[in-house]
């Protein structure tokens, strides 16, 4: 693979919602130390290889194999891989999920038509029947920070959470139609304000971690 230098670090603080670039949202919950930004900077990778799910899922099967009964914790692109390690894992007993923005699983005949957005379409995936029950089997909760629009709007870092806010949305309503237990929760809802693609290192981390306290309590699973 030719990796190409590009100068794309601005488009990362819109696409995580820390700001539009220079500016950061009023009241962000992401430090404006320049340090801090320097250091998320630093973070930012190029891709080495596809982002394959056939390599990613065996490897967490191959975790829960050895720790036995737990929860899974994922964040951002790695919320589709939960799903689908869930249904293959039965050691998986729920799902804590931060912002994830791809591979919601219906059922094959349930599918949604794309969501268009300015950073373009969102689409889902289908699954057997078998599959999604395992979905319902387990409490899902999953979260989301503030800074999400809900009309469509012209800057792609914004609306492209506007659609996966509404895609997670209508999953969590068709596992719970077929009786599962699941709920998104948008932070601003809950009086949680200010908080980027990264509530876990914003300033107000513990009380985000306090919500996640609370729904392990609720499930008896604390």
């Amino acid at each position: 693979m030719t990796l190409l230098p590009r100068a794309d670090d601005q488009t990362w603080f819109d696409n995580f919602r820390i700001g539009m670039w220079p500016d950061y949202f009023p009241n962000v919950q992401f430090s404006r130390d320049p340090t801090a930004l320097d250091q998320l900077f630093r973070q930012i990778t190029p891709d080495t290889g596809p982002f394959d799910v056939n390599v990613i899922v065996p490897a967490i099967e191959a975790l829960f194999d050895k720790i036995g009964p737990g929860i899974l914790v994922t964040h951002s692109k790695g919320g589709g891989v939960g799903w689908l390690s869930a249904i293959r894992h039965r050691n998986i007993r729920a799902i804590v999920s931060y912002e994830p923005g791809s591979n919601f699983p219906f059922l094959r005949d349930e599918v949604p038509p794309a969501m268009e957005c300015a950073a373009g379409p969102l689409t889902a995936l289908g699954v057997s029947g078998e599959e999604f029950e395992r979905l319902t089997e387990i409490p899902i909760a999953i979260f989301y920070g503030d800074f999400i629009p809900e009309e469509p709007t012209a800057n792609r870092g914004q609306d492209q959470w506007r659609v996966r806010l509404a895609m997670a949305r209508r999953w969590a309503e068709a596992v719970n139609r077929h009786g599962g237990d699941a709920c998104v929760v948008r932070l601003p809802d809950i009086g949680l304000k200010g908080n980027t693609h990264f509530p876990f290192s914003d300033f107000n981390n513990i009380e985000v971690a306090n919500e996640l306290s609370k729904f392990l309590a609720s499930k008896g699973l604390d």
